[in-house]
Parts: C-alpha cells; sequence; structure tokens
C-alpha cells in the first residue's frame, strides 16, 4: 500500500481527532491547541509508524496530548478578577470612607428591624452561632429561629431594593 504524507493523513483524520479532544476538554479553543500538538508529535514520529494503524496511533497520540495538558494545567491556577480585587490595597481613604457609608447603613437598617428579628439577625449571620445556639440564647424554638431569619433577610432585602442601598 501506498505510504502517505502527513498533509494527507491530516486531512483524513483531522475532524475525527478535533472532535475527540473537543468531547474529551469541551473547550473548542483547547482541542485546537490539543489537536496542533497531536499533528506535532505525529510530524515527530510519523515515520515509526505503519499506514494501517495511523488512525489508533494518532487517537493515542491525541490522548497522550491531552493528558499532557490536564497535568501541565492542574499545577497553574488561573485566578480570578475577584481574587485580585480582594487583595487589592482598598485602604484609600475614598475606600474607608465607603466602607464606612456603607456600615452605617447596615447598622440604621438593622436597627429598624423588630426587635426579635435585630437579635437572631446579630447572632446567627454576624456572630456566626448556629440556629440552636441562636434558638437556646433566645429561649425560642428552633422553628422559630428559622422563621425570624428568614422575615429578617428578607426585609433587609426588601429596604436595599427599594432604597436602592449600596449603589
Amino acid at each position: 500500500m501506498k505510504k502517505n504524507t502527513l498533509d494527507e493523513i491530516y486531512q483524513a483524520f483531522m475532524e475525527d481527532i478535533y472532535y475527540y479532544l473537543l468531547s474529551l476538554c469541551r473547550n473548542k479553543h483547547v482541542a485546537e491547541d490539543i489537536m496542533q500538538e497531536t499533528f506535532f508529535r505525529a510530524y515527530l514520529y510519523f515515520e515509526d509508524c505503519s499506514y494501517d494503524k495511523v488512525k489508533p496511533w494518532l487517537f493515542r497520540v491525541a490522548h497522550n496530548a491531552y493528558i499532557d495538558f490536564v497535568r501541565k494545567n492542574s499545577r497553574s491556577y488561573v485566578k480570578s478578577n475577584d481574587f485580585f480585587y480582594a487583595i487589592a490595597d482598598r485602604k484609600t481613604p475614598e475606600g474607608k470612607l465607603l466602607i464606612k457609608e456603607q456600615y452605617e447603613e447596615i447598622v440604621d437598617l438593622i436597627g429598624k428591624l423588630p426587635e426579635k428579628q435585630k437579635q437572631v439577625l446579630l447572632l446567627c449571620d454576624f456572630n456566626d452561632l448556629s440556629y440552636k445556639e441562636a434558638a437556646e440564647i433566645m429561649n425560642i424554638s428552633l422553628s422559630y429561629i428559622k422563621v425570624l431569619l428568614f422575615r429578617a433577610r428578607q426585609h433587609l432585602r426588601d429596604r436595599v431594593e427599594r432604597d436602592e442601598c449600596f449603589e
């Protein structure tokens, strides 16, 4: 049988390799990159493979390129913009003023809540106590704690949406 060139092999199997890699990584850009790596590796070792075994050999090369990609990317973690925003120094005078104003708005909103709702919100959300601990402190049932907390949070949400606070 006639030995094909790598270009002919590429034309014959490129689509199959691409869809195989796309099904593995679910990202068309990554699949294209890995496919390029696959055919680069195939170019390097093309003479070692017989024509009747080219397709399975290409799939093995593609699989190995995919595994290498996954290993390489597992070591490097891309941080989102939120990460960098969180570590940025926001202790500028404007930042401090905004934080102080937001704090005052929160205190004001919480102060307008009914007493039991205010107390359960402070215990559970601001002091990280469990519902059970808050129920024991307030000497009320666990189910009533949940109702009070739901109503307090809903009241704050409604108030923020109505007044458009924090924007």
